[in-house]
């Protein structure tokens, strides 16, 4: 029997690009887009309900 992977995994985005929302700071030329464009990422903390996309967000970032 195949094991199945839960759909939000399967449609979870790998790549900024397919990040979806919050544009006013991850669009091209907002504050967070800049300094993960740079490449000298600080200590981040994310803060939001359940669902927002703060890990995904983390693990496109790391």
């Amino acid at each position: 029997m195949e094991i199945k992977r839960p759909l939000a995994d399967e449609i979870r985005p790998e790549r900024l690009e397919d990040f979806f929302g919050q544009e006013h700071i991850l669009g091209h030329g907002a504050i967070l887009r800049k300094i993960i464009d740079s490449g000298k990422i600080p200590n981040m903390f994310f803060h939001g309900p359940s669902g927002t996309g703060k890990t995904t967000l983390a693990n496109i970032i790391a």
